[in-house]
């Protein structure tokens, strides 16, 4: 089936999430006159092409407030505080996310600034940490030593991809070689190096790879020449969501019936309606939905994960994306560090969730990490689920410790990164 998506169309599907759920935007958190407020900002492209990154986001940290203020505030030195999400539309851009950053810090007076990554994150890192301001990213090779009020809590992309290559290597023993196609880029190239160390580390042979260029608007032959080496698994790397999409459906089409591994499958209940429930049986990903029953469990710190991902749902159907409960969980993670030196102000924040240890990341206990690679621990590792695809329904089937992995094979990962001339550090 010959596509006819332009790149232009492409990178805007990136934003589809956003342009679907747009008009049913949640109503910002309340603060009432006489009350105390705390201001968390959000520093996020919510309109153009990479919006699909960060207004799924936005609502899911609305949800969150929500929730936390409608139990009466978050408590703080004995005292409770409603939550205010101030929100600014960066665009992707680094003069609208300076203009923001400003607006943030100056006149709006925020806590923490939760942004998205890469350009945006690098145009203000030096203003943000002139001024001592809190700021996470969803991009670990963000962090950088100096910037010591940047974190990335919560994605430490692509390195927890291994997880689910290792799970393979364990559970899935006849699966031999496979097959890789993504984007050629410096997300699809990270995540190449990532999957090739993993597939060394696991003994499996890599039979065909396919970097294919943004001008690419036909999936077929890509999919067709990787089916041809014959691959007892594929992978689409850290694919963008609209070519996972297109990817799988073409895998379907053309009748491959081995096992597919990704990073992300947002969206899927589109991906099951373009294919089968058959067909995408025992698919692997790496980002659950947060009403899985092992996130209700006492080892993971996600605060009311089911309720979330339940009000996310009814209010978005169908709109649950990788990003939508991340912003909400560097949130939380702030909320910790807080209540724990109890005061609001960055740097006091800041050295307190430096120190903390073990680090409560959404998927359990996790510790800072990432000098080796950025020259300072400023992402949280630990570990992160490996999710498949039973009977229509993302389920966790491990959480994997992506520490230990590293810990034990992070020359491999370092070798691929380097031969591949994937930058190691912001």
């Amino acid at each position: 089936m010959k596509s006819n998506m332009t790149r232009r169309k492409f990178l805007a599907g990136t934003g589809g999430v956003a342009a679907g759920i747009t008009a049913l935007s949640a109503t910002p958190s309340k603060v009432f006159a006489g009350e105390k407020t705390v201001k968390i900002g959000f520093l996020a492209a919510l309109t153009g092409d990479a919006a699909g990154w960060g207004l799924p986001g936005l609502y899911g940290v609305e949800i969150w407030a929500e929730q936390i203020n409608a139990a009466g505030g978050m408590e703080v030195a004995g005292e409770k505080y409603r939550i205010e999400i101030i929100s600014y539309d960066d665009e992707f851009d680094a003069i609208k996310a300076t203009i923001g950053a400003k607006k943030l810090l100056f006149e709006d007076e925020v806590s923490i600034v939760l942004m998205l990554g890469i350009t945006p994150v690098q145009a203000v890192k030096d203003f943000m940490t002139r001024n001592k301001m809190i700021v996470t990213t969803l991009v670990p090779t963000d962090i950088s030593a100096d910037a010591p009020y940047l974190f990335a809590p919560v994605e430490v992309h692509p390195f927890y991809n291994v997880t689910a290559v290792d799970w393979i290597a364990r559970n899935m023993p006849h699966i031999k070689t496979a097959a890789i196609a993504t984007q050629n880029d410096e997300l699809g190239l990270s995540s190449l190096a990532t999957y090739r160390a993993a597939f060394e580390v696991a003994g499996i042979e890599i039979v065909e790879e396919n970097l294919f260029g943004f001008e690419v608007t036909d999936f077929a032959p890509v999919v067709s020449k990787l089916i041809s080496s014959s691959p007892d698994l594929i992978t689409w790397d850290t694919a963008y969501p609209d070519y996972v999409n297109l990817l799988t459906e073409q895998a379907y089409l053309q009748g491959f019936e081995g096992t597919i591994v990704n990073c992300t499958l947002d969206q899927y209940e589109h991906i099951l309606g373009k294919t089968s429930k058959e067909f995408m049986e025992g698919f692997l990903w790496q980002f659950p939905d947060l009403d899985d029953p092992i996130m209700q469990g006492g080892g993971t710190h996600f605060e009311n994960a089911a309720a979330f991902y339940n009000t996310y749902a009814e209010r978005y159907p169908g709109a649950w994306t990788a990003v939508s409960w991340e912003y909400a969980a560097a949130a939380e993670m702030w909320k910790s560090a807080v209540q724990t030196a109890g005061t609001f102000d960055p740097p006091t924040v800041a050295d307190t969730l430096r120190s903390l240890s073990p680090v409560p990341h959404a998927f359990g206990d996790a510790e800072w990490w990432g000098e080796s690679f950025f020259g300072i621990n400023s992402a949280a590792l630990g570990k992160w689920p490996v999710v498949q695809m039973q009977n229509g329904k993302a389920v966790i089937v491990e959480m994997a410790d992506v520490r230990a992995w590293m810990d034990k094979h992070g020359d491999v990962l370092i070798k691929h990164f380097k031969a591949l001339g994937v930058p190691m550090s912001g």
